[in-house]
Formats: C-alpha cells, structure tokens, sequence
C-alpha cells in the first residue's frame, strides 16, 4: 500500500493513493481547529482505517465531516469507519445512487480485500451548491455532473486555490464516463478552468496543476472524434477501441476504459441508450486481451 500525504496549503492535504488506477483512489484533509473536513473515504476498509488513523494524527479538533464526491464505492466505501455522529455531506442524488448500487463494485474484483464493508449514506445532501466552514476556513461544495456520473461534487478551495476534482479529473490515468457523460465532463472541466485553480488533486493519481485539466480535455475531445469516425465506418465501440492508436493517451492507466467511453460518447453522438454496464465491463475484458483489468485494491 503506497501513500503520500502532501501538504499542498498550509492545513489541506492531499492523500495519494499509488499508482491511481481502478479502485486506488485520493482523498483530501482539510484541517480547522475544530477538526476536519475529509474528502471521499477510499475503497477498502483496511485503507479507509490508514486513511482515519492520518485524520486523527493531523487534526486537532474531534469534529469530523466527509464528503462524497459521487457514489462509486472506491470513493465512499470508507464512511464507515469514522464515528458516529459524523456530517457525510453529499448531492442528494448520490445517496440514492449508493443505495442501489449497494456492494456490486466487490463482485468486479473477488479477490480484493475489501475487508467488512457496511455501506453509510450521506446524511446531509444538497442540490447545486454548499458552503461548509472548517474552523475558519471556507469550502465550497460545487455539483457540476453529469460528468464522471450524473451527480459529481467538486470541493473547492477559494482562499487556497486548491481544487478536489474527485472523477471527474484523473491523473495519469485514462477517465471513465460510462456512468454519466462525455460532453457533460467536457463541460465540467470548462468550469473548472474558469476556477483558476493551482493545485488539481484528482480522484486517482499524482496530485497536479491546472493543465492536467487541459489533459482530460484532450483526451475526451479524442474519444468524441473516435466516436464520429466509427459512427461512420459503422465500427463497434469495441472494434473502434480495437483499431485505435493510443498515441500521446498510451501512457495512461487502465486504457481499457476507452471501449466505455465509446459507448457513451456514441449514444451521445446518434441517440439511445447505453448498453447494461456488466456488458461493457465484459468488453472491456475482451479489449484487455481476456483479462481482468488490474485492481491493486
């Protein structure tokens, strides 16, 4: 298990999770006298539990507030193991949504120590905006889905310039937007820029400035072109990413994602519906020659 804790301004810090790629994902800590603010819960209890014992070691106050960025389960499976009494902040979309879900995201990767997970909604939910004081400190909860789902939340840091994107940026690492939109993260990350950020902590991967930004983008705008040119060579998604040449997204982690994000970005392109999501998890198998992708949870 690799983990730094950066301090990217004076009392917020970035909890990177190495390398970043499926279920290994960033949490934040934002530090106020009266405790602390902790941003997404991780996906293993036993990661979650490292992730609490650095909260208690850097915070000095007993207050304790989480905040989901979205429902997927590397990002909230974690609520459990801070106290009772605990302020789990989130869109009001994102309790229903984990809810549903439930635990399906252990059936992907059985093997993985997911530990005893009980799920722990939000009890506090908002539509569009909420701003919370740590001590202090202000921080600005921002729902600017449909993006990496149809919910995200961004916590944003106005005095610090400092930006937890949650999924809806990632790192080194190739975005996902099977559950929510490909135009809709490329709308997200534009009001993201306008921001003006300096330090981007991403929801997987090396903590970044405002360009990896630019990086989404241009991976994205890619997809929706990929999407158009099989559109009209009447390609499969899969057949698509088959045939695709990776170039400046090759170094990217888990670039099997693409075979999703074709799928979206072609509903969004000519219409419909995208097909069950354990369906295109199978193809995403298929474009990883037969294999599971890899999961260092």
């Amino acid at each position: 298990m690799t983990v730094e804790v950066r301090e990217v301004a004076e009392g917020v810090y970035a909890y990177e999770q190495a390398p970043g790629g499926w279920c290994v994902s960033n949490a934040g800590i934002v530090v106020g006298g009266d405790g602390a603010l902790v941003v997404d819960t991780l996906s293993t209890i036993p990661r979650a539990r490292r992730l609490a014992e650095w909260v208690d070691k850097l915070a000095a106050g007993p207050g304790r507030t989480v905040v989901n960025t979205h429902f997927h389960g590397d990002h909230a499976f974690g609520n459990q193991v801070f106290p009772p009494g605990t302020r789990i902040i989130a869109h009001e979309d994102m309790r229903s949504a984990m809810v549903t879900t439930g635990l399906a995201l252990t059936g992907l990767w059985p093997r993985v120590d997911w530990g005893e997970i009980e799920l722990r909604p939000p009890n506090v939910t908002f539509r569009d905006r909420l701003t919370v004081h740590v001590g202090e400190r202000r921080v600005e909860l921002i729902c600017v889905g449909p993006a990496h789902t149809d919910h995200d939340v961004v916590v944003w840091l106005p005095e610090e310039r400092v930006l937890f994107a949650g999924d809806v940026v990632m790192s080194g690492v190739t975005p996902f937007a099977l559950f929510g939109s490909v135009a809709g993260t490329l709308a997200a990350l534009d009001r993201l820029a306008e921001l003006e950020p300096e330090v981007v902590v991403g929801g997987h991967g090396p903590v970044a400035g405002p360009e990896v930004i630019d990086a989404n983008r241009d991976y994205l705008r890619w997809v929706q072109r990929l999407a158009a040119e099989a559109a009209d060579r009447r390609l499969t998604p899969l057949e698509a990413a088959r045939r695709a040449d990776l170039g400046a997204f090759a170094g990217l982690l888990d670039a099997e994602r693409l075979v999703a994000n074709l799928h979206r970005a072609h509903e969004e392109l000519l219409g419909g519906h995208v097909r069950d999501a354990m369906e295109i998890f199978a193809e995403l198998v298929a474009y990883n020659g037969g294999q599971l992708p890899t999961c260092l949870a």
